[in-house]
């Protein structure tokens, strides 16, 4: 299988550790980010082949929109839910006020409860239906333990790792949970029921979500880094989807991160990038504190007008901050600012991670 300058999503997928953190774009200073959890074993897990799905890959030419939305108290939160081609993707909604968010947002991912409302066409919950959230506590070293009802267990195999990621990815959304542990009517879940996937320790944003393998990778001597590229609806929302690829093992995750974003997509998934296929990466360098990467790309990574669509400049900005400490990047092209195709201003300062991915509202 070829890239499109891609690489392929497979039908056996992994558990795996990786470096991650929250997200959504702005200029202006940034949000505290989580630290990355530490790299793990990388171990086999099952998942049907049905998150990919065939379409065509290539330049994204609408621009990924929405209104901005803050994390603040009151304002709103990402939704880990499954769009219509089996990817699990955030959706930023707001939702009531309450006195712990991270309990109502779980509350809003259970099948047929309020979130559907809320929801773009074509985006469903994952979390089965009739499940409650028994309680939700969480402790100073950010773990939360999450007692569920039985209900939880009744699920289609094929989601089952949709279904984890969902609930893993939307609560280490919140700063103050790093990992989970799950319950089902108080007692400890030793593994998934349908496909067996292990629950022994807590889950992390390490599970990795929308899981490929690039191709001649060996799993066992890999990296893992979250990559943003770029879909939409039939009605033309489009979003941002996070995929966790397995590339040749490395220390230096920031590069690894571009050298696999140029990449691209897999040509059969139908994601699409705004960058291409031919930018260079002419330097990447992190800050003594790890709180800025600073990255040089070569001319391709321009328009066809020489600016930079702010597609390209979110999904750069989305997968370093997401791979490392940094919640800020400094893009420059052959060394020197690159202008916004948005609003015709040069880049001069590090833009920082966004507050909110793929912002809705209804």
């Amino acid at each position: 299988m070829k890239f499109a300058k891609p690489a392929c999503i497979l039908s056996a997928a992994f558990a795996l550790s990786l470096a991650a953190s929250g997200c959504s774009l702005k200029t202006e200073e940034s949000q505290a980010i989580d630290p990355p959890p530490s790299e793990a074993q990388v171990m086999m897990d099952q998942t049907d082949g049905s998150a990919v799905k065939a379409g065509q890959a290539g330049q994204a030419g609408q621009a990924v929109t929405g209104p901005a939305v803050s994390r603040k108290a009151g304002s709103a939160v990402e939704l880990y839910v499954k769009d219509s081609g089996g990817y699990v993707v955030p959706i930023s909604v707001p939702l009531p006020e309450s006195g712990n968010r991270p309990l109502t947002a779980l509350q809003y991912l259970v099948e047929g409860g309020p979130g559907a409302a809320l929801l773009p066409q074509g985006f469903t919950e994952l979390l089965p239906k009739g499940t409650r959230v028994l309680s939700l506590s969480v402790d100073k070293h950010r773990l939360a333990t999450l007692n569920l009802s039985a209900e939880f267990t009744n699920y289609n195999a094929q989601d089952e790792r949709r279904i984890l990621e969902a609930l893993t990815w939307t609560l280490t959304s919140f700063p103050s949970i790093e990992k989970v542990k799950l319950l089902v009517e108080g007692q400890p879940l030793p593994q998934m029921p349908e496909q067996g996937t292990p629950l022994d320790q807590p889950l992390d944003r390490g599970l990795g979500i929308n899981l490929e393998l690039a191709p001649g990778v060996n799993p066992g001597r890999s990296t893992a880094v979250v990559l943003y590229f770029t879909n939409r609806t039939e009605n033309q929302f489009a979003y941002y989807v996070p995929v966790t690829r397995l590339a040749n093992r490395t220390d230096n995750i920031a590069k690894a991160t571009l050298e696999e974003l140029v990449k691209g997509p897999d040509a059969a998934t139908g994601l699409m990038t705004a960058l291409s296929g031919e930018t260079k990466i002419l330097g990447v360098n992190e800050a003594e504190d790890n709180s800025l990467i600073s990255a040089d790309l070569g001319s391709a990574f321009l328009d066809k007008d020489q600016k930079a669509s702010p597609e390209a400049v979110e999904m750069v900005v989305l997968s370093l901050t997401e791979n490392t400490k940094a919640h800020e990047v400094q893009l420059s092209v052959n060394g020197k600012p690159a202008v916004s195709a948005l609003d015709n201003k040069a880049y001069t300062q590090p833009v920082a991670r966004p507050e909110a991915i793929n912002p809705f509202k209804s």
